[in-house]
Order: structure tokens, then C-alpha cells, then sequence
């Protein structure tokens, strides 16, 4: 019935003191002096192998610096001390990004580390509760390696075993404040090995102005802005859907005229077509002689134009047939991309129920249909939630700007791209700072990427209407 606990044997348990506790006292086993000597002597040597290993630019020139000194004495050091930072800075000057890639970044990534991540990562994670205590033994995540470049920390960490990504995921914020940066990004790299991603300043801060339009015809991927990482924003029109939803005055117009900016010379070509479904009369409206008859602003004309692309995707279908399985533009087949700006309009909010379920049944069929043979869609909204569109999960690829609140981000990007740092909703309501700012989430990768787009003017749409407006 009682079972015999280590530990020395308590006497006299019998007590007349009411409610006295019981205590046993564990048995202490003590170590010897020099088996920890040695415990701590080979973490020394682990850790200092380790340093070199992934610091060796860091640690290799206070090591010759000091062997010198101690060698040849102080003079000597101190001259090649001034070579060797005179080296690096004509080095920096001549051939700044080769030094920024094998020594810049290095630096600063050890400097971070030694500064910021180790110096607290016991207590963040203590505190978000990331670390544990089994048995009066205390587990830690391990760094791994710390990464740097011009915008961001790139953290490899070792989780403890038995954790998951999610206990990470649902610790962002914990983790940014801890470090003291603005936002975290979670995304696994391995089994058992995570990256977390610390932005050290925004590059999407300050607005973009219009790209150039492209010197050559092409429906492949179009240049429309910049992501966080610094490379360029190019999204995929052809061969998929695209689905953007957004707040008003989030810049949702700002993915419409990029992409029909981009695909200006392939309309000219012949290659590309671009129909507009503008029922709000403000956004794609401003250049419709781009669209060579194919715009529709009233509902009625919109379910027309949408039931003509049906028709010519099904006849493309027919010819395709047992020929090919892919699309490829040519001027008598041309891409088709089919625009539609505030589509809950026509889908939900439309009060003609006939009206409604005819334009309803013809998107469906175009993107579940058409990418195979050149006809994809380009739909905005702005609440995205299943009962306004309740075909937003046949969209390989969403977008989404800035929303008003947490939950509608994971039903704009799908479950859990809240969690791995798409935060849409903290996004700034102020134009010049989150205008065309968006987090996307590619039928590729469920890794949500921040981005921005640029900011095509009025003026912007006035040259493009007089330069293309007729050859289109």
C-alpha cells in the first residue's frame, strides 16, 4: 500500500502536532571534483570547436592578433592589426558585396548572437515557456546557427524533443518582444530543427513608385513590386488563380494595375487578354479602352462576359483534348485573364437570386476549369469569410492585405498561416506605411511571404491608356 521512497528513512512519522507535514529528504549523491572538472573541461572545448567552426572569420583574427602579440610582442601586433582593417575596409569599398556575404554578415551575425540570442535565450525562454524542467532537470532549445542580412536574423534552432511546431507558432509575439524586434517568423526546415526569422527593420516601409513597363511580351510571371527579403515580387497570372482580399483602401486596386501593367506588351502581342468585371464603377474603369470591349460593369453584363469565358475556355477544352495538357499563348489562343474588383458584390450582395447563382456557377467553372487552357481569374474582395465567397479554397493562390481582424487571415491564406507570421490584421492603416503591403501564400509553398506592391497613379493609367490603348 505505501511504497518505500529513496532517500534517509524518517523516524518517529507518529506525531500529535496536527496537519504536520511528513518530509522526506532525497538522497544527495555527491560527484567528485574531478569527474566535474572534466564534465565542464570537455563542454569548454565542445563549445570553443563550435565557435570556430561557425565563426571562423570572428574568432581566427583575435587568435593570430594574440599569438603574435605574445610571440613577436605589441608593436608587431598592432601593425598587422592596422593591415589587416585597412584590407578589409579597401575590401568593403572595392567589393561591398562580396565583403557583406563573406565577412559583413558573419560579423554581425556573431555579434547578435553573442549580444542578444544567447545573452537571453534562457530567460525568453523560460518565460514563454518554451523551455522545461523534467525531474529537477532543465531542457533548453539549442541555437544551432544564426544567419544575418541586410533586413533580417535568421535563427536555426534544435526543439526539444516531443515539441512541435505549433508551441512555437503560437509564441511570436513572445519571442519578437523578448529579442526586441517588431514581429517573428516561424517555418520548419527539418525534422526537429526550426528557423526562426527576426526582422531588423522594414524595407516595405516606404511606398514604390510604378514599375517600367516590360520591354518584351510575356504572361509568365510579372514584376508588380518588392519582397521583404529585397528580391523582386513576381506573381504567376498564367496557369493559375489568384484570389486578393483586403480592407477598403488596403491597395487591393494595386495588384489589379500591376498586373495589367505587366501584361501591356503581350496584349499588344496579341498574346494576352485581360476582361474586366468592375461593378463598383471606380477601379478598373479608369482604363478600359485597355480592355477591347471586354469590360462589364452592371451585373447582367458582367454574368455575359463571364458566361462568354466559360465558352471559350470549354472550346478551348475541345480542341485541347488528347493533344496537350498545358496552355501555351499564341494569337489565336491567347491568355485570357478574367479581373473581377469586389466580387462579393456580384456573388454575395447581389439581389437578384438568378443573377447571383449564374454568375456563382460561372466563376466556379472557370477555376476549377480554366488554368489548363489559358483562362485563370483575378478575384478582389474584401471580407473574405465562406459565406461571402464560398469558392475562395478553389483559388491556388491568395493574398492578403491588410484585414480588420486576426481570424479573417487564415480564412483569406487557409489554416494556420496566422500562426507561421502572415499578421495581415497588424498591418498599418496608414497608406504611405501598408498601402499594396500584403502577405502571399503560393499553391508552392504554404510559407506565407510579406510583400509589397507599387503604386500605380492616375497618372501612371492615363500614359498607359494613350501609349496601349488603341494597339491594345
Amino acid at each position: 500500500m505505501f511504497k518505500r521512497l529513496p532517500g534517509d528513512e524518517a523516524r518517529n512519522l507518529v506525531t500529535t502536532t496536527p496537519d504536520t507535514a511528513v518530509v522526506f529528504q532525497p538522497a544527495v549523491v555527491r560527484t567528485p571534483a574531478l569527474i566535474t572538472l572534466v564534465i565542464y573541461l570537455y563542454r569548454f572545448l565542445v563549445a570553443l570547436v563550435r565557435t570556430f567552426w561557425q565563426h571562423p572569420v570572428a574568432t581566427t583574427v583575435p587568435a593570430v592578433l594574440g599569438l603574435t602579440w605574445y610571440q613577436y610582442g605589441w608593436p608587431l601586433a598592432v601593425s598587422l592589426l592596422g593591415t589587416i582593417t585597412l584590407s578589409l575596409a579597401a575590401w568593403a569599398f572595392i567589393g561591398r558585396p562580396s565583403f557583406a556575404r563573406l565577412v559583413g554578415w558573419r560579423l554581425l551575425a556573431w555579434w547578435r548572437l553573442m549580444s542578444v540570442y544567447r545573452r537571453h535565450w534562457q530567460s525568453v525562454m523560460d518565460v514563454s515557456g518554451l523551455g522545461r524542467r523534467v525531474h529537477g532537470r532543465h531542457y533548453l532549445p539549442r541555437i544551432v546557427r544564426v544567419q544575418c542580412d541586410d533586413w533580417a536574423d535568421r535563427i536555426t534552432v534544435r526543439m526539444l524533443r516531443g515539441q512541435a511546431v505549433k508551441d512555437w507558432s503560437d509564441r511570436i509575439d513572445n519571442l519578437a518582444h523578448g529579442f526586441g524586434v517588431t514581429s517573428c517568423r516561424v517555418a520548419l526546415v527539418k525534422g526537429g530543427r526550426l528557423l526562426l526569422i527576426f526582422p531588423r527593420h522594414d524595407p516595405l516601409a516606404s511606398p514604390i513608385p510604378a514599375l517600367p513597363v516590360p520591354d518584351e511580351p510575356t504572361v509568365g510571371p510579372v514584376e508588380i513590386g518588392k519582397q521583404e527579403d529585397g528580391r523582386p515580387l513576381r506573381l504567376k497570372v498564367h496557369g493559375t488563380h489568384v484570389l486578393i482580399a483586403g480592407a477598403t483602401g488596403a491597395g487591393k486596386g494595386s495588384f489589379l494595375w500591376d498586373t495589367i501593367r505587366g501584361l501591356l506588351p503581350a496584349m499588344r502581342a496579341g498574346l494576352a487578354e485581360v476582361w474586366a468585371l468592375d461593378p463598383k464603377l471606380m477601379e478598373l474603369s479608369f482604363g478600359r479602352e485597355l480592355f477591347q470591349g471586354r469590360y462589364a460593369a452592371d451585373p447582367a453584363d458582367c454574368a455575359d462576359l463571364l458566361d462568354e469565358a466559360v465558352s471559350v475556355m470549354q472550346k478551348r477544352a475541345t480542341r485541347f483534348a488528347g493533344l496537350q495538357r498545358s496552355h501555351v499563348p499564341t494569337v489565336d489562343d491567347p491568355f485570357v485573364l478574367v479581373l473581377v474588383d469586389e466580387v462579393a458584390f456580384l456573388t454575395a450582395y447581389q439581389p437578384d437570386r438568378q443573377l447571383r447563382q449564374r454568375i456563382s456557377a460561372a466563376l466556379a467553372t472557370l477555376v476549377t476549369q480554366g488554368r489548363s487552357v489559358g483562362v485563370g481569374v483575378m478575384a478582389a474582395l474584401q471580407d473574405p469569410r465562406k459565406e461571402v465567397m464560398n469558392i475562395r479554397n478553389l483559388f491556388p493562390d491568395k493574398i492578403a492585405l491588410r484585414l480588420d481582424e486576426s481570424e479573417q487571415v487564415d480564412m483569406a491564406l487557409g489554416d494556420g498561416a496566422r500562426d507561421r507570421g502572415a499578421l495581415a490584421d497588424h498591418i498599418s492603416p496608414i497608406p504611405e506605411q501598408g498601402a499594396g503591403v500584403a502577405y502571399m501564400r503560393l499553391e508552392t509553398s504554404p510559407e506565407p511571404i510579406r510583400v509589397r506592391t507599387a503604386y500605380v497613379s492616375d497618372t501612371d493609367i492615363r500614359a498607359m491608356v494613350t501609349q496601349f490603348g488603341e494597339a491594345a
